[in-house]
């Protein structure tokens, strides 16, 4: 059995780490594939509620604020939500707080996103409940997809320096799916992959900014899935545990017997109630 420890939430350190990498060619090009399919599967409207959970430095913020939403956000980084209070000043509210234990109430947002989160997360399924929790319509999860050249590249590059990827848990449309229906049962779901070029074409120029769309190959580099939120209802039969006496005969069905009753003493055969 393998037990994965992490729940990792960036200091200044990580915090660098990741702000460098999402400056590569390879970050740059998994920010335009998130908010690519963010726009495709979410479908966010302006004036809707957004909640980004694992909000980082507020980039998806910014994107989301173009959008014309009404923003907040929550991480678990104090230095994180430092940095994106600076950059997005009053546009957004701003948290701290863990995925797994969101300090909202029920359906106080439209949309949650978790963008780049539930790779660092130490409880994925509690994650999604939460999101499906605070989320009235949609809620979208976005990672970096495990059967992809990126994800390959990732790994050797953890390899032979320090980097985020060797701290994270990267997942796959099979694994995202099992999740969303574990949180949140028969739901209509949607997916998409963008960008299914390998790792080593970013140094050499070939990650243009025309994203290729892999609708229905589950091999690209970023991986978006999309659920909408839907409350169902059960009805269980609960068995009684006392004897219930026979039912009287109603008082309007005795009345009406005793009208049927009459008739046929007055008329014989002919039925009929008196009028």
């Amino acid at each position: 059995m393998v037990v994965f420890l992490m729940g990792l939430i960036f200091d200044i350190q990580a915090a660098r780490l990741y702000e460098s990498w999402c400056r590569s060619s390879q970050g740059r090009a998994m920010e335009r594939a998130a908010e690519k399919l963010t726009l495709t599967l979410l479908n966010p409207q302006p004036g809707e509620r957004v909640l980004d959970i694992g909000c980082g430095a507020g980039n998806h913020l910014l994107f989301f604020n173009k959008q014309g939403l009404d923003l907040t956000g929550i991480d678990a980084s104090p230095y994180m939500i430092s940095v994106a209070r600076e950059r997005l000043g009053s546009r957004c509210a701003l948290n701290r707080g863990l995925a797994e234990d969101l300090p909202y109430d029920d359906n106080e947002f439209d949309l949650a996103v978790l963008i780049n989160t539930l790779e660092f997360l130490d409880d994925p399924l509690q994650a999604l409940r939460e999101a499906g929790r605070v989320a009235s319509r949609r809620v979208f999860i976005g990672v970096m997809n495990s059967l992809s050249w990126h994800y390959l590249g990732a790994k050797l590059q953890a390899l032979f320096r320090d980097s985020l990827f060797d701290r994270v848990r990267f997942y796959n449309l099979w694994e995202l799916k099992t999740y969303f229906q574990m949180a949140y049962g028969r739901v209509p779901m949607e997916w998409s992959c963008t960008q299914a070029w390998p790792f080593s074409m970013g140094r050499i120029g070939l990650l243009k900014s025309d994203l290729l769309t892999l609708k229905h190959c589950p091999f690209g580099s970023f991986l978006g899935f999309s659920a909408q939120i839907k409350y169902w209802m059960r009805a269980d039969k609960i068995s009684l545990k006392i004897r219930m006496k026979k039912a009287r005969e109603s008082v309007a069905n005795g009345l009406t017997m005793k009208s049927v009753n009459r008739v046929k003493e007055t008329y014989g055969e002919e039925r009929g109630l008196s009028v």
